[in-house]
């Protein structure tokens, strides 16, 4: 038999209503008390009702989140360390692969809808502003992670992208190299756009002028990332900054089939520190971004923001940290 909230009111040792108030975040309920319940529904594994939840207005303890690219290593931890914070809050987590595709986009917030979350947290770089204008107009809770949208009020958690682009350039500088070239998602995107601009920013302080020649945009893949660093190397850069590590492992096979070592004749950074950073030859010197911190922010965030009606707007940015490896080293 499905275990009922009499049965978690009874291993809780509090009343079926204290167990109803934890759930629907009603009534004044002690942490304690809450985290005691929580705890034991889960060890019954208790799903509550979320089509009746639905229909009486009350929460269904359940968040979307939609993401850009499942294949994208840095999403795919991402989403996983979301999944595991909404657990631990007592939240089921649906998970939208959008591909980059608007109509996906669109589609998937139609569903999210449907289904009636709590709330929705978007990690992609979304290009209808209108539907989440839509959905803050209707006090859908929503909070954006990895991604920046300055247009709309809601609560964002974020690494500083271009501190981090700063400090990939900055080493590759103090490492000797001259001729850095970037290989970089489209521009469009808020974090590509930033770590570019720190890229910039350390060459000109480095009284480097800027080259259009020496940054080449890829789609999100491997062979984007390969292709776009071929074009580079025509321009014979002694080091190259992907954007993200997928990109730099492109770049990393572009400098083998042109028949050049890594990191003796090309140093690359990368820029996320996801596992495919540590299984690369050489191991890759990148850009960490604090993946487990930001899951676990941004649930907090939208998850506050579903039980108070009001709450202030959080912009949170978190700090890179440059992972050194064997992929760059000093210029001779």
């Amino acid at each position: 038999m499905k275990p009922t909230i009499y049965d978690i009111a009874k291993l809780a040792g509090v009343s079926t209503a204290t167990v109803s108030k934890v759930f629907n975040r009603t009534g004044n309920i002690s942490e304690a008390t809450r985290s005691k319940v929580m705890r034991i529904s889960r060890e019954l594994n208790y799903k509550p009702s979320m089509v009746a939840s639905a229909l009486a207005g009350k929460n269904t303890f359940s968040l979307g989140l939609l993401i850009p690219d499942l294949v994208n290593p840095f999403f795919a931890e991402l989403a996983r360390h979301v999944e595991d914070r909404a657990h631990e809050q007592g939240y089921n987590l649906i998970i939208c692969n959008t591909d980059n595709d608007l109509n996906k986009e669109t589609q998937y917030i139609q569903l999210l809808r449907q289904k009636s979350v709590d709330g929705i947290l978007v990690a992609t770089g979304v290009r209808d502003d209108d539907a989440l204008k839509e959905l803050i107009d209707q006090r859908v809770p929503v909070a954006l992670v990895a991604r920046e949208m300055s247009v709309l009020a809601v609560s964002t958690v974020l690494v500083d992208d271009f501190a981090g682009g700063y400090s990939a350039a900055s080493y590759l500088l103090e490492l000797g190299h001259r001729r850095i070239g970037v290989v970089a998602e489209s521009l469009t995107v808020s974090s590509s756009k930033a770590r570019v601009k720190g890229y910039r920013l350390a060459l000109e302080e480095a009284g480097l002028t800027y080259e259009e020649g020496l940054l080449a945009v890829s789609d999100f893949s491997v062979e984007g990332g390969k292709a776009a660093a071929a074009t580079l190397l025509q321009e014979a850069p002694t080091a190259i900054f992907a954007c993200n590590d997928v990109l730099a492992i492109g770049a990393m096979q572009a400098a083998k089939e042109a028949g050049l070592s890594i990191p003796g004749d090309l140093s690359i950074v990368g820029f996320d520190n996801t596992i495919l950073a540590t299984i690369t030859d050489p191991p890759m010197t990148t850009i960490a971004q604090p993946i487990r911190a930001m899951g676990h922010q941004v649930v907090d965030l939208i998850i506050r923001e579903i039980q108070e009606d009001q709450v202030i707007k959080q912009r949170v940015v978190l700090l890179p940290e440059l992972i050194k490896r064997g992929s760059a080293q000093s210029r001779k």
